[in-house]
């Protein structure tokens, strides 16, 4: 069940990360590449790393592609402001891409001797294990972080207040 469960979110990945690569529209690569962080994280899970499921959810999926959905609708791509490219460029480009790719397969050839399949306790990616050895073994630098983004976050209050604020 579960490696049904992994070929499925694996090719649903490559397939959404296909479709970001080839997709006209910029605002559908975005979504697209919205759905390959989400599959990702379904990966993370079949792992049996939830935390790093959620945040990879919360930083990439609703952050950083917010910030990209922003960057696009501010920048109004359309076809008829974008510089054609020559031919040249583009042959140049898949021949780099081939070469990355024979660099790819040649540093991974022979690595299936490298794999150990060595069993990982069950707790490892768990909120509840993380949690424990945070708030046991590192009480002191979470606190301190603690009071230094509370810091960075009343300087950011006191500086953006409109009387600082240059007219």
């Amino acid at each position: 069940m579960t490696l049904n469960l992994f070929y499925f979110l694996s090719f649903l990945g490559i397939l959404s990360a296909l479709l970001v690569v080839f997709s006209k529209n910029p605002v559908h690569s975005v979504l697209y590449l919205i759905i390959t962080f989400f599959v990702i994280a379904a990966h993370y899970v079949l792992l049996n790393a939830q935390f790093l499921a959620i945040v990879h959810v919360i930083v990439y999926a609703g952050a950083i592609m917010v910030l990209f959905l922003y960057v696009i609708m501010l920048l109004n791509l359309n076809q008829e402001a974008e510089p054609h490219k020559s031919n040249l460029i583009r042959f140049a480009a898949t021949i780099s891409a081939g070469l990355l790719l024979l660099v790819l397969v040649g540093t991974l050839k022979g690595t299936d001797q490298m794999l150990v399949q060595s069993a990982a306790p069950v707790e490892v990616g768990l909120v509840k294990s993380l949690g424990r050895v945070l708030f046991k073994e590192y009480m002191l630098p979470f606190e301190i972080s603690s009071i230094l983004l509370l810091a960075a976050m009343v300087g950011a209050v006191m500086l953006g207040k409109p009387e600082n604020i240059k007219k």
